[in-house]
């Protein structure tokens, strides 16, 4: 198996001030890089650069400039390349599939945030043993940096990754041959429909709450918005205030999103434990949260009609704030670990299928909680009822499959 483990770094004064450096020459590499490949399309009768050019111009650039470049290490800035490398792919495949090319861009001081050592061992060095309280990760250009190791980690470092998030430090280890930690059988199976009002309800009729991080925190994330957005244009960037009201901004961003995550894995923890087996709805979050298409009014030139935006920024709000996306990809991770099983099944009239009659009905759905079969009137939760659909699709599923 491979698995990623990331722990909280706690650097020194010195020390972060040197990935600060780190990170600002690796992203001034980048945006060289990034700028030698415009230049060379543009002006140049429609050359393209490769990786592999610029990959071997680094032996000169090191050596030109060794104050900046020439500290760090080489394999670090060959990935820093090859993150470029991938930008213009994806680029290139976005163009023949048609869809929004999305050009790569210039990236600012404050948007590197990710320097990577492709293989341990190479410029970098995890520094661990089972029992060490003492872990470090040493780096080359920084030196030897503590890690708040919370937990063993298993298997074969591959890549080291360290992470800036606000004025936090981070290391990402990849790690692979790590051995599955298999749960005994329980012998039960679960069906879990995700939801706003309620995060999850299972096919059992248990509700799990939604704990709404960034409504809880919306006020007072507005409030350090609104005095970030008070500094002028011209002076943004420039004034030790405007980036203490930024850096407001991104610690509430933080604590939600480390909130939020630490509630995913609690919540698919639970699931896996008590569960051999967990159907879910296949969600496509990215399509469920798009913006709805503008409409023209045929009497107003230039004029549109009422679409909805509103509202629909509001769930797109909410639903985004409950992460389903994160939640299910942590869920099968944890189950592939654990060797439980997990089944998408398609989410189409989930809460519209009567699981007594398989009646299929938009009137079936009274309310947002309630649910009431126009055929045979049975009456039920309406979240309950798409889980118990989630269990019977998955069960007809894994019958087929056998």
């Amino acid at each position: 198996m491979i698995r990623a483990y990331k722990f909280l770094l706690r650097p020194t004064a010195r020390q972060t001030v040197a990935l600060g450096e780190m990170l600002r020459d690796h992203c001034s590499l980048y945006n060289g890089a990034l700028q030698e490949r415009r230049d060379a399309y543009r002006h140049t009768s429609k050359t393209s650069i490769k990786y592999g050019d610029q990959s071997a111009q680094l032996k000169s650039i090191r050596a030109f400039d060794p104050e900046r470049q020439g500290r760090w290490s080489f394999s670090s800035q060959q990935a820093t390349l090859r993150r470029l490398d991938k930008a213009f792919a994806a680029f290139f495949r976005r163009v023949r599939a048609g869809q929004t090319p999305g050009y790569p861009r210039f990236k600012g001081a404050g948007h590197f945030d990710t320097v990577t050592f492709p293989k341990d061992g190479d410029g970098c060095r995890w520094d661990s043993t089972p029992h060490d309280a003492q872990t470090r990760v040493r780096l080359q250009g920084v030196g030897h940096v503590r890690v708040h190791r919370h937990r063993p980690v298993q298997g074969r470092v591959k890549t080291i990754t360290v992470k800036r998030e606000g004025n936090r430090w981070y290391v990402v280890l990849a790690c692979d041959q790590v051995p599955a930690e298999e749960l005994p059988p329980t012998g039960r199976s679960v069906g879990i429909d995700m939801g706003t009002v309620h995060f999850l309800t299972t096919s059992g009729g248990e509700h799990v709450a939604n704990p709404r991080f960034l409504t809880a925190m919306a006020d007072e994330l507005a409030q350090a918005q609104r005095h970030l957005a008070t500094f002028p244009q011209r002076i943004r960037q420039r004034t030790k205030a405007h980036r203490a009201a930024a850096r407001k901004v991104a610690k509430l961003h933080g604590k939600i999103r480390r909130q939020r995550t630490d509630f995913h894995h609690k919540t698919a923890r639970a699931l896996v434990t008590g569960h051999d087996v967990i159907a879910h709805e296949r969600l496509n979050t990215a399509g469920m949260t798009k913006a709805p298409a503008p409409r023209p009014d045929p009497d107003r030139p230039s004029g549109f009609l009422p679409n909805g935006a509103a509202a629909k920024a509001g769930l797109n709000r909410s639903i985004l704030d409950t992460g389903w996306a994160q939640f299910l990809k942590i869920l099968a991770n944890k189950a592939e670990s654990a060797g439980r099983r997990t089944v998408p099944v398609d989410a189409r009239n989930t809460s519209r299928t009567c699981p007594a009659c398989g009646h299929v009905a938009k009137e079936n759905r009274v309310t947002q909680a309630r649910f009431r079969c126009t055929a045979c009137g049975f009456a039920a939760n309406a979240d309950h009822v798409g889980a118990t659909n989630v269990l019977n699709r998955a069960g007809l599923a894994l019958c087929a499959a056998a």
